[in-house]
């Protein structure tokens, strides 16, 4: 996601919640996630990239 543009604001308790700085969006901190969760994430972070 940093090369997209997005940055960590901010841990939460089970989640990091990153930011392009118009957008935010929890991330789940987990040793392993969903391939079908990495897919979205990754969609989402290059749908909207944050200034680079």
């Amino acid at each position: 996601m940093k090369l997209l543009g997005w940055w960590l604001l901010r841990h939460g308790s089970n989640h990091d919640i990153w930011t392009n700085g118009r957008e935010q969006e929890p991330i789940p901190r987990h040793n392993e996630i969903a391939e079908r969760l990495a897919k979205k994430i990754i969609k989402m972070a290059r749908k909207n990239p944050g200034n680079q």
